[in-house]
Order: structure tokens, then C-alpha cells, then sequence
């Protein structure tokens, strides 16, 4: 494996669980004058979901099932997918340095694009759905090579 955490990060990598959700995911872009109905629509979705507002669009992330109700609520959308969402199942310091960069590093080496996201306690994520057990097969070959004593 080319891309290894420091020996620092090690640890981390080794008492992480990984979890693939079972539901497929779309990605979806809507204009951000479709906040306020975003947000209420939104209230009736279940874990895992996300919805982030910047200056130039509105993101989601939903079940495909659940993004298939809402879609006609939006004229206009760009929406890719279907994805498998990835959770690193640890609580992550908000001052860990490099942890998504390790990730990306030795996903890339597979050939599998990510999208990520974070937020304040775990990061997640997204995998094109036919890479999905390519990406958990080369996260656990990383978490168990990390699974090894330091020597003190």
C-alpha cells in the first residue's frame, strides 16, 4: 500500500469501524432560491442526509427512494448518483490533520472518486455504488496494516 498514515495517525486509522449504509444515495444540486422549500421538505428525511447552502446552489444528499418523492417539488436540479455513503465510524478531533487526505490518497490508488463529508464528530463518504465494496476492501486493508504495535 503507497499511501499510509504517519505513525501518529496509525492509531486513529486502527480503531476506526467503517460502515457502508445499505441505501443508495443521490447527490443533488438545486438554485439557492429554493432554500426555504429545501428546508421544509427536508424535515421528513431520516439519517443519512445533508444539506448544505452555499453562495452559488443548494446540495443534497438523500436516499434515492427519498429523492425520487422529492424531485418534482424542483423544476430545476442536476442530480448524479446512484452512491453508497461510507461512515468512519470514530469521532474525529476537529484538529486531525490529514485523515480524508490518507483516505482519498489510497482510494485514488483504486481508481475510486469520493465526495466527502464531514461533520463535527465523523466524516463520511460517497462512492459511485458499483465501487462501493472495491473502496470498503481497500479502507479495511489500510485499517488493519495500521493495526500493528509501535514500537515504544
Amino acid at each position: 500500500m503507497k499511501h499510509m498514515p504517519s505513525e501518529a495517525m496509525m492509531p486513529v486509522f486502527a480503531s476506526t469501524k467503517l460502515k457502508l449504509h445499505p441505501a443508495n444515495y443521490m447527490i443533488a444540486s438545486l438554485p439557492v432560491d429554493e432554500q426555504e422549500k429545501v428546508l421544509d421538505l427536508f424535515k421528513r428525511l431520516s439519517p443519512f442526509s445533508s444539506v448544505t447552502i452555499d453562495l452559488g446552489e443548494i446540495s443534497l444528499i438523500l436516499k434515492e427512494e427519498d429523492w425520487a418523492s422529492l424531485k418534482e417539488f424542483f423544476p430545476v436540479y442536476e442530480v448524479e448518483g446512484p452512491y453508497r455513503v461510507i461512515t468512519f465510524d470514530i469521532m474525529l478531533d476537529l484538529s486531525l490533520i490529514g485523515f480524508l487526505s490518507v483516505v482519498s490518497a489510497v482510494l485514488a490508488d483504486e481508481g475510486i472518486s469520493i465526495y466527502a463529508v464531514s461533520t463535527f464528530l465523523r466524516d463520511h463518504i460517497l462512492v459511485k455504488a458499483a465501487d462501493a465494496e472495491k473502496a470498503m476492501r481497500a479502507l479495511s486493508t489500510l485499517i488493519q496494516k495500521c493495526d500493528v504495535p509501535i514500537n515504544v
